[in-house]
């Protein structure tokens, strides 16, 4: 078994070649074909906490075939995609030749989807479309107004703004780097382009100018509470990440005065029928030529020296993990 390992907290990852297969457990047992490379990743290979225990191989994602399964609904030649669960964190994840898993997670992988298209949808499309799900749940419809999509240039952020604008939504994308990234952006709908500076450098009112009738929100803290004061009456906000922090400095004013709603977006913990909604949907809804266009691909070798780049926000789009290489 060929394997990304991280032996301890704080020690080095480091690729191992014939790596222990008796480190496994669980009763389902794969062949991974798949992994992709997601900011936890970054944050475990670091060693920044996110690992829960060690030794670990990360991989937050893994799409597999079966070769040997415990429980019923599963055999031999399934094509299987995870996302979450706890692999990569508490559980031995994608990053990995081989894999023991637990089946609670477990998705089919539609005959429409290709495995490597499938992790390069991985856990950010899926949040992506959960986030997407949280909004049109909350009654946020294309004639509700414009909403905000922070984090843009991201893996999850980049699939939200193409699947937000397939569904006939205005678009706003927020970022880092305007200049770099506002032709991608538009590129995969987003109808305008905002510095994430405008959301984020300080709090401001509790209660501000109206501007957004729904957003998903990647970075917690001061923008996240800028973008609540923002929400028009009724709007609803999907928060699932928190790159600038977990702090939240808002009142209870955007929720009392303006009816608005936070809505949190759990993709490791998400219950079977949501995650077959949510995979159902981003067969059906995504443009897989324009996932295609944002997808780049490395092999396990490569997901050590990248960690750095992804948590500085260097990488944008989707990177697919092929473990053959």
């Amino acid at each position: 078994m060929r394997a990304v390992l991280i032996d301890a907290e704080g020690a080095d990852a480091r690729l191992v070649e014939d790596a222990d297969e008796s480190l496994l457990t669980g009763p389902v047992e794969l062949d991974v074909l798949f992994s992709s490379y997601n900011y936890k990743d970054g944050l475990a290979i670091a060693g920044t906490g996110i690992a829960r225990r060690f030794p670990l191989i990360p991989g937050i994602d893994l799409v597999g075939r079966v070769t040997g399964s415990e429980v019923a609904e599963y055999s031999a030649g399934d094509l299987v995609v995870l996302n979450g669960d706890g692999i990569g964190e508490s559980r031995h994840g994608g990053f990995a030749t081989r894999a023991r898993v637990r089946p609670e997670a477990l998705v089919r992988l539609s005959a429409d989807l290709s495995p490597e298209r499938a992790a390069a949808i991985g856990t950010a499309g899926f949040t992506a479309m959960l986030s997407v799900l949280r909004l049109e749940d909350g009654g946020v419809a294309p004639d509700s107004g414009d909403v905000l999509v922070t984090g843009a240039s991201g893996g999850a952020g980049s699939i939200a703004v193409a699947l937000l604008a397939g569904r006939g939504h205005r678009v706003v994308a927020s970022t880092g780097r305007v200049e770099e990234n506002t032709e991608y952006l538009r590129e995969l709908g987003a109808a305008e382009v905002i510095d994430r500076r405008e959301l984020g450098d300080e709090v401001g009112k509790p209660l501000q100018s109206q501007r957004w009738a729904g957003a998903i929100d990647a970075v917690g803290s001061t923008t996240l509470a800028n973008v609540l004061a923002q929400t028009t009456w009724g709007g609803t906000v999907a928060a699932y990440g928190l790159a600038q922090g977990m702090d939240l400095p808002t009142s209870v004013m955007p929720f009392i005065l303006r009816h608005v709603s936070l809505a949190g977006v759990n993709s490791v913990d998400a219950p079977s029928a949501l995650r077959e909604r949510a995979w159902d949907a981003l067969v059906r809804e995504l443009d897989l030529d324009l996932l295609d266009s944002l997808t780049t691909s490395i092999g396990l070798s490569e997901t050590i020296p990248i960690a750095q780049r992804i948590l500085s926000g260097e990488i944008r789009g989707r990177t697919v993990v092929d473990v053959t290489q």
